[in-house]
């Protein structure tokens, strides 16, 4: 593996064959999800229109940078744009436009920990801004599957929550 000017790069940042199968699962999980998210706030809360822009703009940027990254490796490292732009619609959600109670109170709650959550397993192990440890270095490790299983529970069970506070 080659160096970066943050320090190593793994096979995340890479072309290897056997990784662009979880891009191209990320990139449509990614599509469902942030569309998800989008549609939710949308049509569930009265927030400032910066917070819809943002989420929209990470929704479409997010598949549209993995899918382009399967030709150009080098395209991946600009997934920090549309985490940022999802990260800080989720925080405008939660500083401002939060339902006052009940279910959906929670679930957006949950839905931006786990988010920060992606983002900061995104910045150890994909950009490796801290080290990784080898028994988290392989992704197909079961640890790291564990820890991306708690992102996922944490914007699936956030997701449920905000739809049960929605439909009543």
């Amino acid at each position: 593996m080659s160096t970066t000017w943050w320090g190593h790069r793994g096979i995340e940042m890479s072309n290897d064959p056997g990784f662009l199968g979880r891009v191209r699962r990320l990139s449509l999980v990614s599509a469902v999800a942030l569309g998800a998210i989008w549609g939710i706030e949308t049509y569930s809360l009265e927030a400032h229109p910066l917070v819809g822009y943002s989420l929209l703009a990470g929704w479409v940027a997010m598949p549209t940078v993995l899918v382009g990254s399967l030709w150009r490796p080098q395209i991946r490292m600009l997934v920090i744009v549309p985490s940022t732009l999802v990260t800080l619609g989720l925080l405008g959600i939660c500083a401002t436009a939060l339902p006052a109670e009940g279910p959906a109170r929670l679930g957006w709650m949950l839905i931006t920990g786990g988010v920060l959550f992606g983002a900061v397993l995104g910045a150890w192990f994909w950009y490796r801004w801290l080290p990784v440890p080898a028994s988290l270095g392989d992704p197909s490790s079961s640890r790291r599957w564990t820890l991306i299983a708690i992102h996922i529970v944490l914007i699936l069970s956030g997701l449920l929550l905000v739809l049960l506070g929605w439909l009543g």
